[in-house]
């Protein structure tokens, strides 16, 4: 591989996966509209950082500009396609729908579009956890039926998987959907519990303890999830749908305490119901990952918070 497109990388993931491969001499095309869903200084930064490696060139655009994404497949050579921008989160679908519908729908058809246009045989894409809905047969397979959604974020996602589907058996297109569990890691996002509650302990302000802390998160590490995805692209099948997740899922009050531990302050905790769109548990059957990707995580809950923390201290000069 000399060269891969990659959507979204002012975003958390895309900006991981692409300063890998800049690292390893491979040319990046990264497609990103950095809009405001969270603070742009972040995303600007996560681009500063690849433009200092050299070999990303960069084009700034909205997924629903089909003549703009037409022009990316066009005039760039690249052989690999990888679509990690979105309209991410649960709780903005709920009074922003239609950006999940311009993002999510509209522009994952421009992708889909693109790449049965110019020739491009395989797309790994980014699915979401979130697809499992209210699913309480743990761990949660690929194999489960995820038709009831409970956020219009899922139901995206989920539309995603079918609609790579459509493309797979109409137009033999190579399709890898990638459901993503809980990623957290430096650089990311500010909207994430680890971000949010790291920022308001070192702040001294009360954290938002949802589910009344009864919540269970299967926190993948974001190098983890690099190299699942680095892996999908290397291993092609006709249509394949893969969970990237920890396989172990961390209670919220534990997820709390090794913040703690690891700042040396307590928080302050403001105990709520859980929200609507959210779910109490996720967890990762990977036994497919394993056997088809050869894909396992690695990175502890406890060491990957404390390289998040390491990074927010020096990003803040705390």
């Amino acid at each position: 591989m000399d060269s891969i497109l990659i959507t979204g990388t002012a975003g958390f993931i895309g900006f991981h996966l692409a300063k890998r491969y800049l690292t390893e001499g491979i040319e990046v095309i990264g497609y990103d509209n950095v809009n405001d869903y969270y603070g742009t200084k972040i995303k600007e930064d996560r681009l500063a950082i690849l433009s200092g490696i050299g070999g990303h060139h960069f084009i700034k655009g909205d997924l629903q500009d089909k003549e703009k994404v037409f022009s990316v497949f066009r005039d760039h050579g690249f052989d690999k396609v990888c679509h990690l921008a979105a309209q991410a989160g649960v709780r903005y679908s709920l009074t922003n729908p239609h950006a999940y519908i311009d993002s999510n729908l509209i522009g994952f058809m421009n992708i889909l579009e693109a790449c049965r246009k110019f020739d491009r045989d395989h797309l790994v894409y980014a699915s979401s956890s979130s697809v499992y809905g209210g699913n309480t047969n743990y761990p949660f397979s690929v194999e489960d039926n995820v038709d009831k959604p409970i956020s219009l974020y899922a139901a995206t996602k989920k539309s995603n998987e079918l609609m790579a589907h459509v493309y797979s058996h109409l137009f033999g297109i190579r399709m890898t959907g990638l459901r993503f569990f809980t990623v957290y890691g430096p650089y990311g996002r500010p909207d994430m519990a680890l971000f949010l509650f790291t920022r308001a302990i070192t702040e001294g302000k009360p954290i938002n303890v949802f589910n009344h802390g009864r919540m269970e998160r299967d926190f993948t590490y974001i190098d983890d999830i690099v190299d699942g995805v680095m892996r999908s692209i290397e291993r092609p099948f006709p249509y394949e749908v893969f969970n990237l997740g920890n396989n172990s899922p961390v209670q919220l009050e534990y997820f709390i305490s090794v913040i703690e531990r690891e700042l040396g302050m307590k928080a302050k905790k403001n105990y709520m119901d859980i929200q609507p769109g959210d779910v109490p548990k996720t967890y990762a059957d990977i036994d497919i990952t394993k056997e088809k990707l050869g894909w396992s995580p690695k990175t502890s809950i406890e060491e990957g918070i404390r390289r998040f923390i390491q990074w927010y201290r020096e990003y803040y000069m705390i």
